[in-house]
């Protein structure tokens, strides 16, 4: 699938008719990253919005302390750097491919003339910075109210509805991901995050191994997310 026809099943552009597509798609520059690779860093001066073509990113920041926090993992279709759209700022954060990925960029110039002259492509950037910033709230209330079980638990529940495969016995998350990968998700350390999935995988709620996880039973995972 390519150029325009993929436009089509990017959430922030599916509803534009053809017309408003072909204007996006003229001004998309597409790059190819392998895993490992960084897209951006947190601090450099902003380019353009993103957008996944194919591959998993993760979008990551620097504590104080030195440790790297993963704020959230993408996967096809969906956006990251909106944040910087209607103004010439640096990103707020790093972004590494996962995987390798193909990734769509389109230049803030040239997103905001396509814009100017479009009100309906303005709603829905509009639409999609207002979901990452519940998004964000969402995360920020959970870290503050909830305990390490339950934030695991609702990482690994968020994570399988996203990137979840069915597979004999379970639903397996479908991402290369370390236990430090996780534990910058859930906002602990490694050595807790372990600590945690193997009393998961004591009760028979999950399995594990190597760098893959598998959900074995939801309904006894979602009571761990409370």
């Amino acid at each position: 699938m390519q150029g325009l026809e993929y436009l089509k099943h990017i959430p922030i552009f599916e509803e534009l008719a053809p017309a408003d597509l072909a204007a996006i798609n003229t001004v998309t520059i597409e790059r190819r990253y392998k895993k490992n690779m960084i897209i951006f860093m947190e601090g450099e001066p902003g380019e353009g919005f993103h957008y996944i073509k194919s591959g998993k990113v993760k979008i990551t920041q620097m504590a104080p302390d030195g440790r790297e926090h993963i704020i959230n993992i993408l996967g096809p279709g969906e956006v990251f750097a909106e944040v910087l759209l209607f103004n010439r700022g640096s990103y707020p954060a790093t972004s590494v491919a996962i995987e390798d990925s193909v990734i769509g960029i389109i230049k803030n110039s040239d997103l905001e003339n396509v814009v100017a002259e479009n009100s309906r492509i303005a709603l829905h950037i509009i639409q999609v910075m207002s979901k990452k910033l519940i998004h964000a709230q969402m995360k920020i209330r959970t870290l503050a109210l909830s305990d390490t079980v339950s934030r695991t638990a609702q990482v690994l529940g968020r994570l399988s509805k996203q990137y979840g495969q069915p597979v004999a016995g379970g639903v397996q998350i479908a991402i290369d991901m370390t236990r430090q990968d996780l534990a910058n998700l859930v906002g602990t350390t490694r050595e807790t995050v372990s600590r945690v999935l193997s009393s998961l995988k004591k009760d028979k709620v999950i399995d594990f191994a190597e760098h893959q996880i598998i959900i074995l039973d939801e309904k006894s995972l979602k009571r761990y997310q409370k």
